[in-house]
């Protein structure tokens, strides 16, 4: 589905599939997503958001992409296969298997500008749940906590990646200068957590969580300290994401909405959807003065 504002959606007609994950190319002005499922076909690109091919790639359980402008390319991560657990492409259309560092089931992956650094993070393995690359093309396994991490994000004003699990018991958080050293850090609460992004605008990290009763969100101002925050309802918290233009932290959920201007969360109304999908907005808040 796709919207001009973020408030009328229209059903966008693609290809049948469990769609994982989408990420958007200024470069190559194209939208790339990765399924997890379907034969041969389980990546689908877009110019428009409205109109979707169906391209060739291996028949792996994809879990995430992400685009890097300053290596012009995007990289995919699977939680299953043989050997090859990346895929990389240029251009969103071709497609070539890569060499993971190890068969774990990679959850989620960023690029770092300022390092010139993927970094991709496993539910899966032992002690080195955490692999690396500067090329998109040559990984490297890391030492990391063995929780079951989740998602991953970087903050070029802290100069810091940050990475969440829903496993472990008051360390569902881990951070890393460099993406090579990991330290574990204590978490708000031991939720299922599930998505974590930065704000620049806010100097925050916010996460968001499936579980808990009423505390599904933990911010940080510095990704070491975290703070257990009201999330407008106990809804399954799937995703998250930080728009400066809107002053707003957006998450999504298994079943309703809501947003987030500070990294405390206030009711929005329920979007009725087939799916049931769920919404968690924060009202828009003038962005502090530096």
């Amino acid at each position: 589905m796709s919207s001009a504002d973020g408030s009328n959606w229209s059903a966008a007609p693609g290809p049948g599939g469990d769609w994982r994950a989408i990420c958007w190319s200024p470069e190559r002005r194209l939208f790339v997503a990765v399924a997890s499922s379907g034969a041969d076909q389980r990546v689908m690109s877009s110019p428009d958001g409205l109109s979707w091919r169906a391209r060739q790639a291996a028949d792996h359980a994809w879990q995430a992409i992400c685009w890097s402008a300053e290596r012009q390319l995007f990289v995919a991560v699977a939680s299953s296969g043989q050997g090859e657990r990346v895929m990389t492409s240029s251009d969103g259309h071709h497609w070539s298997s890569r060499c993971s560092a190890a068969d774990h089931d990679w959850r989620a992956v960023c690029w770092s500008p300022e390092l010139g650094l993927f970094v991709a993070v496993a539910s899966s393995g032992t002690g080195n749940r955490v692999m690396t690359s500067a090329d998109g093309l040559h990984w490297t396994a890391q030492a990391a906590p063995d929780q079951d991490w989740r998602a991953i994000c970087w903050s070029p004003q802290r100069q810091l990646f940050v990475a969440v699990a829903s496993s472990g018991t008051g360390n569902r958080v881990m951070s890393s200068p460099d993406g090579l050293h990991w330290t574990a850090q204590q978490s708000a609460a031991d939720q299922d957590w599930r998505a974590v992004c930065w704000s620049p605008q806010r100097q925050l990290f916010v996460a968001v969580a499936s579980s808990g009763t009423g505390n599904r969100v933990m911010t940080s101002s510095d990704g070491r300290r975290w703070t257990s925050r009201s999330s407008a309802s106990d809804q399954n918290w799937l995703g998250l994401c930080w728009s400066a233009e809107r002053g707003r932290f957006l998450a999504v959920a298994g079943c309703s909405i809501n947003a987030i201007p500070d990294g405390s969360l206030s009711p929005a109304a329920s979007a009725a959807a087939a799916s049931e999908a769920a919404l968690m907005l924060s009202p828009a808040l003038p962005l502090p003065r530096h």
